[in-house]
Parts: C-alpha cells; structure tokens; sequence
C-alpha cells in the first residue's frame, strides 16, 4: 500500500474513532457482551454497504463534487434540503452530546485534583468557552491541534486496552442485566450506529485518491473495519472488567464509568492514561464536529470574516447545544443516540435514493454488489434505527 491510501485509512478511521466509543460500554452494558458484539458486526455490515454506496454515488456523479452538489445534481432542491437539515441537525446533536460528556469528566477532575464540587451546569458553560473558541479559529489550527491530540489518544488506547487486557475475567463478562430485553437493545442500536459515522469524508477521499474504485473500495472496508477492532477490544476490556451489572448502574454517566475503570488498575500511570484517553476522545471530537458547525452555520448566514460577523456565527454555533447541555446534563449517551436519526437520512435513506435514480440513468460505471435486494435491506435497517431511538425517546 502506498503512503496515499495508508493515510486514507487512517482518514476514515480517524473520523469514526472518537468520543462514541467512550459511549458504547454505557449503552450496551444492559445487552450483556456477546449480543453486543453481535450488534456492533451487524451495525458494521450496514455502515460499510453503505459507505460503499456512497462510493457508487460520488463516482458516478463526478469526481471533485461534494455531498451537498451532488444531493442537488441527483435529487434537485428539495434533496439538498433535507441533507443541510439532517446535516445541520446531526452536528448540533454532536456538540450537544460532547458538551455534556466533557462537563461531566471536568467536574470529575475537579473532585479529584482540588478536591472541590463544581456546579454541572458552570462546569458546562466552562467547557464551551475554554474549547468553542477553537471553532473560530479556522481549520489551520484546529487540523495542527487534533493531529497531535489524536494520535496521543490512540496511543494511550493502545496502552490502557494492554493495561485492562489481564483484568478481564469470567465473571465480568458473564453478567447479565436484569430488565427489559426490548429496551436494552432499543438502547444499543442508535449509539452504535453514530459511532460508525465516517461517510462524511468519503466525497473528499474520492478527490484524493482520483477517483480509484478499487483503492477507494479497499480504503472503505479496511478504514471502517479498524473502529470495529477497536471498539470489540473496549467492550472486552471494560464489560470483562468492570461488569455489565454496574455499568448499566452509572445510568449513562461517563464521570462513573472513567472512574470505575480507575479502580479496577494498581498502576497510577495507567489511572491517569484512562482519564487522559477519555479527555481527548471527547476533545478530537469536539473539535471537529465544531469546527464543520461552524463552518456550515457561517456558509449558511453568509458571514463575513469580521468580529461581529465571527461572533454571530460563533453564538449561533454554540448556543443551541449549550441550552440541550445545560438542560440535560447527563444526557451524553442520549443526545448521541439522537444524532442517529439525521445521520440515517444522510447514509442511509437519501444514498438509496440517488442510488436508485442514477442507476435507472446510467449502468456503467463502479456499483456496490447486492442490487435492489440490499438497497432494501439498507432502508429496513434505517426504520429500525430510528423506530429504536423514537422507541427510546418516547
């Protein structure tokens, strides 16, 4: 593999590592490990065809088009309308969730290191304004500040999954919760499915590689089978250590969960690395997810590059997550679980549709295998994702 698709990979794997799996034991806990593991491969099964698909997508529509020019080449206003929205609504719900995450772990490290009580809801307003600001800055500083800040979190991954490896018992990972089967899995579904959510770099990939079928297929598949690797060693390490039973007791709290996996290690090195993991998974996220808010919610009001013009955009940006963070301040598995329903209609529902249009148009060209019959699957499997999150939701 050249140096060219090796940073592809990593490209996709990058964009869906991140804060969502700090999510999964807390969501899945209640499912017991095995039906998670189930979930997780199926759930991978979907987010792969249809990366795929979109590959299909970009390919036909043209190479250098993005998602947004394409939707309107194929689908018309009315298509571009719907992918602003879910696009729109997927990254407020993103910001939101990262907010309340990253207030929980701030008051979590205000208990330990100053032994103090800091108000969740200060705690929340903090964490927006010590790291919003990046947002502003433009994408120069933060791409130099989340390369470092991500390869130190996979790094410190790589160290705290060595360190709970041996930890890992029978017992732990034979615990089954006590509750309803239907909502455990209601639960589970929606959380997964946003932690699989690479697709929105496949039209810029696309442009990198010129358009290589065969690489970009290859790219796919490998990018999105690393997060799959690396979330089945997390549940290992953190359902095989710290048990489903108590998990599933934290109530969604992520402050709960980096503390119960403190516990379980002798070594304080190893402590601070989890807590500095979970740090810096949330904080990649956080950054990325901003900054295309940002972006998006400038491009939208049309902007200009002045401070007020910067500071409009940058309350606009911030000031709809903030009121859901400071509204539900535990809501960090909740709000992600959300976020699964724009992100259907982004990869899932509206890819079918320009699938199904371009291919009655032309039949040359790359197409995903499975034909009609797994462009119905796809589309089933997206009424189960959001029939899942409304089922929990309501």
């Amino acid at each position: 593999m050249n140096s060219k698709i090796l940073g592809s990979i990593a490209i996709v794997a990058g964009t869906a590592i991140g804060a969502g799996m700090l999510a999964l034991p807390l969501a899945t806990a209640a499912l017991g490990i095995l039906p998670a593991m189930v979930l997780l491969l199926l759930v991978w099964g979907v987010s792969a065809y249809t990366a795929l698909l979109m590959l299909e997508i970009n390919l036909r529509s043209g190479v250098g088009d993005n998602v947004h020019a394409i939707t309107g080449k194929i689908l018309g206003k009315k298509g571009q309308l719907i992918q602003g929205a879910s696009f729109l609504s997927l990254l407020f719900a993103l910001t939101a969730a990262y907010l309340t995450g990253g207030s929980s772990l701030l008051v979590l490290k205000a208990q330990n290191i100053f032994d103090m009580q800091l108000d969740n809801q200060l705690a929340v307003i903090i964490f927006t304004l010590a790291l919003g600001g990046f947002a502003a800055l433009g994408v120069s500083w933060v791409d130099k500040v989340s390369r470092v800040l991500f390869s130190l979190m996979i790094a410190l991954l790589i160290l705290v999954v060595l360190a709970l490896l041996p930890e890992v018992n029978s017992v732990s990972l034979s615990q089954t919760v006590a509750g309803s089967f239907t909502n455990s899995w209601m639960i589970a579904i929606p959380v997964i499915f946003t932690s699989f959510g690479f697709h929105v770099c496949i039209a810029t990939l696309v442009r990198y590689l010129d358009g290589d079928a065969k690489s970009l297929k290859r790219v796919l598949l490998i990018g999105s089978t690393i997060p799959l690797l690396c979330y089945i060693l997390w549940l290992l390490v953190t359902l095989g250590t710290v048990g489903a039973t108590h998990i599933d007791s934290f109530s969604g709290s992520l402050a709960q969960l980096v503390t119960a996996l403190q516990q379980i290690v002798a070594s304080p090195m190893v402590s601070k690395a989890i807590s500095f993991f979970a740090d810096l998974a949330l904080i990649t996220s956080f950054l990325g997810v901003t900054l295309s808010l940002y972006d998006f919610v400038a491009e939208l009001i049309r902007a200009d590059n002045s401070i007020k013009g910067r500071s409009l955009t940058w309350l606009l940006t911030f000031v709809p997550p903030l009121a859901c963070a400071l509204y539900i301040p535990e809501g960090f598995v909740a709000v992600l679980g959300f976020a699964a329903i724009p992100l259907v209609f982004m990869i899932i529902f509206l890819p079918i549709m320009m699938a199904l249009k371009q291919r009655q148009q032309q039949t040359s060209g790359y197409q995903v295998a499975g034909g009609k019959l797994a462009l119905g699957l796809a589309g089933i499997a997206g009424v189960v994702i959001i029939a899942a999150q409304l089922w929990v939701a309501l």
